[in-house]
């Protein structure tokens, strides 16, 4: 029997103030006055669906060792390419094997899951890492951009060392169209609010719990924690009240500390629950999209093992507020600007060139010599380190695990960027390696020579002429 072995979470640095959104658009929608509460993640200019997936899945290897992965799910209705392997691209970021099995879930908001019950139904051994990430866009002023929040969620999947034991699942499929969108579409579409409500939510979330439990054979009081998504706050309170539900069972659905996540939600929530639960706590883990799924795992001892079990916690703390609302949109690509013609300008992309360097690119990977041991990047024939300059004496070292400190730092309030100033700095990597980097997720006020810092995927440009997406590693403050 299969189970999970570790899980991550990532929530991106900035956070928007609903009532920000609010005063900007309350001109054009008052009524959505009574939305204006709390706050949403929001992602950076410079990241995606992808690069929180990647976030999300090396918070897992504090405890399992990344060769053990032999399969890959990513998650998403956001994915940044439509016909191109999303997961082929994580896995590269993740510096998993090359013979990793790589896959896209995607299509409805329980791709998430699908994508877990799909590991948890495997019959071989393999470990499958299930990243679920979104990144969604809804139009300004309405009732879905203070409800949607970006964050993404990992679990690793195995047979050994198993801290979350599966009981049992159950799906349904229906073409139920609460939320759609078109290839060509850039925003979600939703249908009306008491629709989805009567039609769908509060009909099909008892139907799957009501047989996954009727399967186990266990009444809903035995569950410890209950994981379900909320259609908005008032309706996940009345869902509550629907199943029987004391206080003390219901898993906090983070609307107003992150907003809807997406095919991320129930993973987040999910990790939540594993962040305080202990041996024999039985776990209910509910999704809706197109159908629903449900998942019944129950604790083992082997979770009190993990080392870090603060992972939610120490992300939500990990925040800044994005005061301006203009700003939001600019970051969300909703907001034409005058960026001047350097900033009009993207090199094309040598897609021959990124596939030779896709180690250097993708995992950061540099070079260590054999001969004396001297770490580098980008990688050489010769040796850097004058007193050795051995010659094809190479070994592959990835930069990208490494923890670096600020050698030197600068501002550019020149160069287009859209978080200026641009912050770029040379980083001395612990055990040996220099190089420069673009600097993310701070201020010019929080760095300082001599800081730790670590590495981040990043979206580094987006030529949509091409459609080409270039992703690169960024430095950023360190998470302690």
């Amino acid at each position: 029997m299969k189970g999970i072995t570790a899980y991550g979470v990532y929530l991106p640095y900035y956070r928007l103030k609903r009532k920000t959104i609010f005063k900007a658009m309350a001109w054009f929608n008052p009524g959505t006055a009574g939305l204006a509460k709390g706050e949403k993640a929001v992602a950076n200019f410079d990241e995606d669906s992808l690069t929180m997936a990647v976030a999300a899945g090396m918070d897992c290897f504090a405890d399992i060792d990344r060769s053990q992965i032999t399969s890959l799910a990513l998650a998403s209705t956001t994915l940044p390419y439509a016909e191109r392997g999303n997961g082929s691209i994580a896995a590269g970021a993740l510096n998993l094997a090359k013979s990793v099995r790589a896959s896209d879930f995607t299509g409805c908001l329980k791709a998430g899951t699908t994508a877990l019950i799909s590991a948890l139904n495997s019959a071989d051994s393999d470990n499958t890492l299930v990243c679920a990430s979104d990144c969604r866009l809804s139009k300004a002023g309405g009732a879905q951009e203070q409800m949607i929040g970006d964050g993404a969620a990992a679990l690793v999947v195995g047979n050994k060392n198993i801290i979350a034991n599966l009981i049992g699942h159950y799906s349904t499929s229906y073409d139920f169209a609460d939320h759609r969108r078109l290839n060509s579409d850039k925003y979600i579409r939703s249908w009306e609010e008491r629709w989805m409500r009567e039609a769908g939510y509060i009909k099909m979330i008892p139907e799957v719990i009501n047989a996954v439990l009727s399967n186990a054979g266990i009444n809903i009081a035995d569950i410890n924690k209950v994981i379900f998504p909320p259609l908005n706050i008032r309706e996940h309170k009345g869902m509550v009240k629907k199943l029987g539900l004391a206080k003390e069972q219901v898993q906090d659905h983070f609307l107003g500390s992150v907003g809807h996540t997406g095919t991320a939600l129930p993973i987040i929530m999910l990790a939540a629950a594993l962040d305080q639960a202990t041996p024999g706590d039985k776990i209910l883990v509910v999704s809706m999209g197109s159908g629903c799924d449900a998942i019944l795992f129950e604790i083992t001892p082997e979770i009190t093992k993990l080392k870090n079990r603060n992972k939610l916690q120490k992300n939500l703390d990990y925040k800044t507020e994005l005061e301006n609302y203009a700003q939001y949109l600019s970051f969300k690509g909703m907001l034409d600007k005058e960026i001047g013609i350097r900033g009009e300008e993207v090199s094309p992309t040598s897609v021959s060139l990124q596939w030779r360097e896709q180690n250097a690119i993708l995992s950061l990977s540099g070079a260590r010599c054999k001969a004396c041991g001297t770490p580098q990047y980008p990688k050489e024939t010769v040796c850097i380190n004058p007193d050795c300059v051995a010659i094809d004496q190479m070994e592959d070292y990835p930069f990208f695990d490494k923890t670096g400190r600020l050698f030197t730092y600068t501002a550019d309030h020149l160069a287009f960027t859209e978080n200026p100033p641009g912050l770029y700095g040379i980083v001395d990597f612990d055990g040996g390696g220099r190089f420069w980097f673009d600097i993310t997720d701070c201020s010019l006020d929080d760095l300082k020579v001599g800081q730790p810092v670590q590495m981040t995927f990043r979206r580094r440009y987006l030529d949509e002429v091409r459609g080409i997406v270039g992703y690169f590693w960024k430095a950023m403050p360190f998470k302690s």
